[in-house]
C-alpha cells in the first residue's frame, strides 16, 4: 500500500520538460549505484543466545563483505516476537533496516492479537535460510524416554508437567497443543521471551521440558545436557538420524520454524535485489558454511518469491487452525 500511494503521488508531480517517468529512472539508478552507502541494521525479535541470534550474527558479519557496509545486529525481544517484528515492519523501506522473521509467529501473532501493528503484507521476504523441526527435550536423568512415556506421565499428572517455549503462538507452543489434541492430555505451559531462557529454566529444573527446535538445542545435546524424546519433522534429520519423529512413534504432530531475512514492505526492487544478492553470496560463503555445519543448522534456502509463497500458505493454514482450535491461554 505504501508503494502504491507513493506511485500515485508521484504521478501527479511532473516538472516542465521532464517526463513523468524520470523520477523513477533516477531513483532506480541511485539505488543500483549507491546502495548501501551507510551501515545497515538487522533487527532480531528474540534474545541474544537463542537459535535466531546465533545464526543471524555470523550471517550479518559475512554479509558485510558483500554489501561493503557494517550490518549492526539489534535484539528486540518480547511478546513472542511482536516487539521486534513490529519495529521491522514499521521501519523505513529503504533497505537500511532488515531483520529475521520466524514462523509461525510472523503469521500467528496477527491472527491471535487483532490489535497487533503488523501483518504479513507489511514485510518484503528476502531469503529464507533455516527450516528447523521442533523437538521436546528432557534432562539426561529424566525417566521420560520417548513420546509415549511423556504422554503417560501427562495422564498421570494432568496439567502438572511443565514445558517452556518461546511464547504463546510459537511453533513450540503450537506443537504441544497439537500433542494435547491427539492424546487428550493437558500440560502446563510456561512461555518465555526466547529459546535461551527456556534452556536456563530447564537446566535449573524450574520446568520439566524444553520445547525448542532441534537445531537450536543440538549443542546442549552434544554436551550431554539435554536428551531429545523425539522431533517433529516429516522425516528424520541426517545430523541426528537416531532421533525418531513423533509420527514414527505413533503421534501425528508436525511442527517447526522457518527463519529467514526480510525487510519492510515497499522496498524498491533494485535495493531488494542487492540485499538478496549479498545474502545468497553470504550463505554460499565457505565461512558461513563452516558456521552452519558447526551449529548444525537445518538449512533451506528460498528466494523472495518462493519464500513469500510458503508464508502465504502458512498463514492460511494457521487461520484455519485458529478458527477450529484457538490457542489463547
Amino acid at each position: 500500500m505504501q508503494r502504491r500511494t507513493l506511485l500515485a503521488g508521484l504521478a501527479g508531480t511532473g516538472v516542465a520538460g521532464i517526463p513523468l517517468a524520470a523520477p523513477f529512472a533516477v531513483s532506480r539508478a541511485m539505488a543500483q549505484s549507491g546502495f548501501p552507502d551507510r551501515p545497515l541494521s538487522m533487527v532480531l525479535a528474540f534474545p541474544a543466545g537463542g537459535g535466531t541470534d546465533v545464526a543471524a550474527r555470523p550471517l550479518a558479519r559475512i554479509m558485510e563483505k558483500y554489501l561493503g557496509q557494517p550490518v549492526v545486529v539489534t535484539n528486540r525481544p518480547g511478546a513472542s516476537g511482536e516487539i521486534g517484528f513490529t519495529e521491522l515492519a514499521r521501519a523505513k523501506p529503504d533497505g537500511y533496516t532488515i531483520g529475521f522473521i520466524n514462523t509461525p509467529t510472523i503469521v500467528t501473532i496477527p491472527i491471535e492479537r487483532p490489535a497487533t501493528r503488523f501483518r504479513l503484507d507489511d514485510f518484503t521476504p528476502v531469503l529464507n535460510i533455516v527450516d528447523d523441526p521442533g523437538a521436546i527435550w528432557v534432562l539426561p536423568d529424566s525417566p521420560i524416554r520417548d513420546v509415549a512415556g511423556l504422554v503417560a506421565e501427562a495422564k498421570r499428572r494432568p496439567g502438572q508437567v511443565s514445558y517452556g517455549t518461546s511464547g504463546i503462538g510459537s511453533d513450540d507452543h503450537l506443537a504441544v497443543l497439537a500433542l494435547e489434541r491427539v492424546t487428550g492430555t493437558k500440560f502446563l505451559h510456561i512461555p518465555f521471551a526466547g529459546g535461551a531462557p527456556v534452556r536456563t529454566a530447564t537446566l535449573s529444573k524450574q520446568i520439566d521440558l524444553a520445547v525448542t527446535n532441534i537445531g537450536e538445542a543440538i549443542g546442549d545435546f552434544r554436551q550431554g545436557l539435554f536428551r531429545p524424546i523425539g522431533q517433529m519433522g516429516t522425516t528424520r534429520w541426517s545430523v541426528m538420524a537416531d532421533v525418531p519423529t513423533f509420527r514414527e512413534q505413533g503421534f501425528d504432530v508436525i511442527e517447526g520454524s522457518m527463519r529467514g531475512l526480510a525487510a519492510p514492505a515497499g522496498l524498491p526492487r533494485p535495493v531488494l535485489d542487492r540485499i538478496v544478492d549479498a545474502a545468497r553470496k553470504a550463505v554460499a560463503d565457505p565461512e558461513w558454511q563452516a558456521v552452519a555445519t558447526q551449529l548444525a543448522l537445518p538449512l533451506r534456502i528460498l528466494g523472495p518469491d518462493e519464500y513469500r509463497g510458503e508464508l502465504v500458505a502458512m498463514k492460511a493454514h494457521y487461520e484455519t487452525l485458529w478458527s477450529r482450535h484457538p490457542w489463547r491461554e
